[in-house]
């Protein structure tokens, strides 16, 4: 066992247990345990459970993205003011400035990047649990022997193993029935073309509606854009060295990714964005039909009225006092009538 196999070993026992027990759910509904159907189903709720564990780190992905686009016009101004400077010392102030922003913020570039960082382990996990099983080995749990011949013997449409890749059934290398090789080819480039696409239009609602200017106008937003084109190519020429099971894993997984990013970017869209513009104009729009005022006008209305300063009341003469009707004020020796008898003078 190899040291990747080693770290492995934990995320694929889960991975196991999981996935033979959504199988073994499916089976026991009535669906025929060695159909291709019954395991795509056992892995789509796996990815179901995985991505629904991961959500608290996609809240705080977002945080921290936020906190990366209120600092992006000081960050600008940091690396505007050591632009052209090459020397040590200037790339160690600009390195210390930096850190010192983010430090401050409370964030980092690398923040955005944990949901993918944590994903990538179960990624490869279930690669290999799929890949073993696919060969007909067992696994290091759940997954018994009789079951990854099961697995291994699984066909989509009577003629597409689970197994199978699309770069092996070109070549030859996997035996298939007649038309498996059609029938492989098939599903596979259907998969990537939607693993592409569903990539493609995740990364897209994220630059066209939930960036904010300042934020378009920095570094990060190049980046994006050239991510933007990459990573759907990655899928496309990737995806035909995966076997089918894996890619059905992948596609959910993407397919979630997308519907996130769209209730995020609807409910809870970047201050300043086009999706925030739109989202306060849906609320103005909701407001206006249940004639209610507009947000603005009823936060105003709510808040407390700002009290005056209290002013101090000049005393009133008696002859004042009795033309407006007022009482004299009273003098501080006739609150007291002992204190009044001892300032009198003596007779």
């Amino acid at each position: 066992m190899g040291a990747i196999d080693t770290i492995l070993w934990p995320i694929r026992w889960v991975i196991e247990a999981l996935l033979v027990g959504f199988h073994s759910l499916f089976e026991s509904w009535g669906l025929e345990g060695a159909s291709g159907i019954s395991w795509v189903l056992a892995i789509t709720a796996l990815v179901l459970v995985v991505r629904a564990a991961l959500i608290p780190v996609f809240v705080r992905q977002i945080k921290s993205q936020r906190r990366m686009m209120e600092i992006a016009p000081q960050l600008k101004k940091i690396q505007d003011k050591y632009k052209g400077k090459k020397d040590q010392f200037s790339r160690e102030a600009l390195s210390r400035e930096t850190m010192a922003l983010y430090s401050k913020a409370g964030t980092n570039p690398f923040s955005s990047c944990l949901p993918l960082l944590l994903q990538m382990p179960i990624f490869f996990g279930l690669f290999r649990v799929l890949s073993e099983a696919g060969l007909g080995n067992a696994g290091v749990s759940y997954m018994t022997q009789d079951l990854a011949v099961a697995f291994a013997n699984a066909e989509l449409f009577g003629l597409a193993p689970l197994s199978a890749t699309m770069n092996a059934a070109i070549s030859g290398e996997a035996v298939l029935a007649e038309g498996g090789t059609t029938a492989v080819v098939l599903i596979a480039a259907v998969m990537v073309v939607l693993m592409s696409g569903s990539q493609f239009i995740t990364q897209l609602q994220i630059m066209a509606k939930n960036q904010s200017e300042e934020m378009m106008a920095s570094p990060m937003y190049r980046q994006q854009r050239i991510l933007l084109y990459v990573l759907p190519l990655v899928f496309l020429f990737s995806g035909v060295f995966f076997p089918l099971g894996v890619m059905f894993y992948w596609l959910v997984s993407n397919f979630w990714t997308m519907g996130q990013q769209f209730l995020v970017i609807r409910n809870m869209p970047t201050p300043g964005s086009q999706a925030a513009k739109a989202r306060d104009e849906r609320i103005a729009k909701k407001r206006e039909k249940l004639g209610l005022p507009p947000l603005g006008e009823a936060e105003e209305e709510d808040a407390p009225e700002q009290t005056k300063p209290a002013q101090r009341q000049q005393p009133v003469g008696k002859s004042r006092a009795k033309k407006k009707g007022q009482k004299p004020p009273k003098k501080p020796d006739d609150d007291d009538g002992l204190a009044g008898q001892a300032a009198k003078p003596k007779g």
